[in-house]
């Protein structure tokens, strides 16, 4: 029933809004709306019994003759994403709710979509439907960034669209072949899946094609020119769908696609991919000190911190996919944050170049103190949410490689560097006489955007073991899996 609802709940809320007419009628409409979705998600937490199975199943009859059915439930990896998804989107109302838009009804609309299409993909129980749900999710991002972006935003939005179509299809080609490897009747559900008979030069190929499309959408180097550019020209809602939400989809289907059913080739393609993770890592990082723009600046450190979790994904290690799981959500909270602290700066002073800033503590102090708990998190200082996660991942890279660790380990120096060398040039020093501080005081809403987020930095750094919990037995069981089919 809790998965029907959170399901539906949001496809009825875009249809509702797309509706509207009036301005203010949509954004009371959007935010109550999210808030209640999000409350149906704290109930799906509450009665989940925290087990290794996916529980509350629902299906609904589509193709059966063909195996193919809506078959939608959650497992703690997919709550957890769930509650995450559910807990940003009206922290991104929020953001925006006094922005000004041309047709704002379809741009209200198009995040409920979707928010829809992103918990299909993280409850789909079946394969198929996992990938009509992975597609799904682009329509929105596509017009969210093509209709209300920046300049360029077209021939920019074009190649995000390319990029994510061409590897979506490989991955598509893959899932029909794996249909036919199921045991008869064949099926596209998890169950069949999972057991479909693969030999090991068939799990390097589907290992292949689903590696490409995954790596696309976190972005993996070197398949990440899209992101900086689409991040950046795409409106701030739009830079925290991608970045906060979307990305996860790519370490999810690592994690719940490629371990289980390449078992058998992943002692042999495991470091590979950790290779070009830690690649992209050490890139990302060295580009990120020399921007000037901020909104490029985080762009390239979420390169960082799905590069590492990209890495971990690799890693057969309970504890290290656990801390995955918990920097996919520490992650998604802290770059949400950074783009809305952005969107401030950019709205008062109509610049995001550093070095038209400084001094913005001496007027905004509360501000100030938002900013430096989120980008703490960021840079994973103790007692935020960042490190537990960053922790337990650098332990198990340390076990399977030390040397890919020392050198992914780069990247706390590098990001100490260059996030608190921003933060040291926009907040502190002489206040920059060309600003206009006359609008420094925060509104409510922007208020109540930063600081729930704000919250959770420090609430999941001091209690991470309420989270790590949650993800635990659905790990447990993809961990056995794998061992079980290597045995045997």
């Amino acid at each position: 029933m809790i998965t029907g609802i959170l399901i539906i709940s949001p496809l009825l809320a875009s249809i509702l809004i797309m509706m509207q007419k009036k301005n203010t009628n949509i954004r009371l409409i959007a935010l109550i709306s999210s808030i209640l979705i999000f409350i149906f998600s704290i109930i799906a937490l509450i009665t989940f019994k925290n087990s290794a199975y996916p529980e509350t199943l629902m299906t609904i009859p589509w193709m059966s003759s063909l195996g193919i059915d809506f078959r939608f439930a959650f497992d703690g990896i997919s709550l957890m994403l769930i509650l995450l998804t559910t807990f940003l989107i009206p922290i991104i109302i929020l953001a925006s709710y006094t922005v000004n838009r041309s047709k704002l009804h379809l741009f209200y609309g198009l995040i409920f979509l979707m928010e829809m299409a992103l918990i299909g993909v993280f409850s789909s129980q079946d394969l198929l439907v996992f990938y009509l749900f992975w597609e799904l999710t682009l329509i929105p991002a596509y017009f969210i960034t093509a209709a209300w972006g920046g300049e360029n935003r077209i021939k920019i939005t074009f190649k995000f669209f390319i990029y994510t179509l061409f590897g979506s299809l490989v991955m598509l080609a893959a899932i029909i072949f794996i249909y036919f490897k199921t045991p008869l009747p064949h099926s596209f559900s998890f169950d069949s899946v999972f057991t479909a008979h693969l030999t090991s030069v068939e799990q390097i190929w589907i290992f292949s094609a689903f590696f490409l499309a995954f790596a696309i959408k976190i972005p993996i180097f070197p398949f990440h020119t899209w992101q900086p550019d689409t991040y950046t020209v795409a409106p701030p809602a739009g830079s925290m769908l991608l970045a906060g939400l979307m990305l996860k989809m790519g370490i999810y289907g690592i994690i719940r696609f490629i371990l289980p059913m390449c078992s058998l080739v992943l002692d042999k393609l495991a470091l590979p991919a950790i290779i070009l993770s830690v690649t992209g890592i050490i890139y990302a990082s060295i580009i990120a000190l020399r921007q000037n723009d901020l909104k490029k600046l985080i762009a390239y450190v979420s390169i960082v911190h799905v590069g590492l979790m990209a890495a971990g994904s690799f890693v057969l290690n309970i504890s290290t996919l656990q801390g995955v799981i918990l920097q996919m959500i520490s992650h998604g909270i802290n770059v949400v944050g950074l783009f809305i602290v952005i969107d401030i700066i950019e709205r008062r002073f109509n610049t995001r170049q550093i070095s038209d800033l400084g001094g913005l503590v001496h007027k905004m102090p509360l501000f100030s103190i938002l900013f430096m708990i989120i980008l703490l998190g960021s840079i994973a200082l103790p007692l935020t949410n960042g490190f537990a996660g960053e922790f337990l991942i650098f332990l198990g890279l340390f076990k399977f490689n030390p040397w890919l660790t020392a050198i992914a380990g780069l990247t706390i120096i590098f990001g100490a560097i260059y996030m608190l060398w921003m933060y040291q040039r926009v907040m502190l020093g002489k206040i920059n006489e060309n600003l206009d501080f006359s609008k420094s005081v925060l509104k409510w809403y922007e208020l109540a955007a930063l600081i729930p987020v704000a919250v959770l930095v420090i609430f999941i750094g001091v209690f991470p073991s309420l989270f790590l919990r949650i993800s635990e037995p659905a790990i447990n069981l993809i961990i056995y899996t794998i061992n079980a089919i290597s045995i045997g």
